[in-house]
């Protein structure tokens, strides 16, 4: 694990925002046990044979985690937002968080990868 990202993680202001970073880091690590991770445009980014796969960003009140290579999945309707080939699901303070279909989805997009 990249050391940079989890000085982001941990340096964010919001304890719940860091605590559902650190799962959804998880998250792709379970999808793509060899990714690779790094701080770019001020977020981490996680790159699969050096190519976009997943990116998480934080705003004043959500964290967002978007699945890039997206085009052939079939995500549940309502829950992500976006264009055919990347996803972004908006995640809020106590809102329960699907690890397993987000798993899914990372790995399915990243097959191709």
């Amino acid at each position: 694990m990249n050391q940079e990202v989890s000085q982001f993680i941990e340096a964010l202001k919001e304890p719940w925002q860091a605590e559902l970073c650190f799962r959804l880091r998880d998250v792709v690590y379970e999808a793509i046990p060899d990714v690779q991770e790094r701080i770019q445009y001020k977020k981490p980014h996680f790159l699969k044979n050096g190519k976009y796969a997943a990116v998480i960003s934080t705003s004043k009140d959500a964290v967002s985690f978007t699945i890039f290579n997206a085009s052939e999945l079939n995500v549940p309707e309502g829950l992500f937002e976006g264009p055919p080939e990347r996803k972004t699901i908006k995640l809020r303070q106590g809102q329960a968080v699907d690890a397993s279909l987000l798993a899914a989805l990372v790995s399915q997009a990243s097959a191709a990868l």
